[in-house]
């Protein structure tokens, strides 16, 4: 008998890349919590450097981030044709950005602070279309 919980034989990998080290500091714990592979980095740069980079089952990427931005990352990862589903996370409530994530391909867009429930379903959503 297990601690109750049901883990996938691979978990999926997570990845968020966030320039905020407290977003970084607590969306992986949560992301554990409900059965993923977690990695953070604290700028695009930081992720396309890693050897995450083709594991990546989902991205959850700040929009707004010193150096390369969310939609920056978003673009070269098109230019390379690496094909993830990228949630974008922003603390901007802007419509425009919104729409502008959904035309440029983005699986899901949440507002921060988002509820644990949208976080989820809006994970599953993006990885079950991926």
């Amino acid at each position: 008998m297990n601690s109750g919980h049901e883990q996938p034989s691979e978990r999926a990998l997570v990845v968020v890349v966030d320039d905020d080290e407290s977003v970084r500091e607590s969306l992986p714990d949560l992301l554990k919590e409900f059965g993923f592979s977690v990695r953070a980095f604290a700028s695009a740069k930081e992720f396309l450097e890693s050897d995450c980079n083709g594991r990546t089952k989902c991205l959850l990427l700040d929009l707004a981030m010193n150096g390369m931005s969310g939609f920056d990352l978003q673009l070269e990862l098109k230019a390379r044709g690496r094909k993830v589903p990228i949630i974008f996370i922003t603390g901007q409530k802007d419509d425009a950005l919104r729409l502008r994530a959904f035309q440029q391909g983005a699986a899901g867009f949440l507002l921060k602070p988002f509820s644990d429930t949208d976080l989820l379903t809006t994970l599953n959503t993006a990885m079950g279309a991926s």
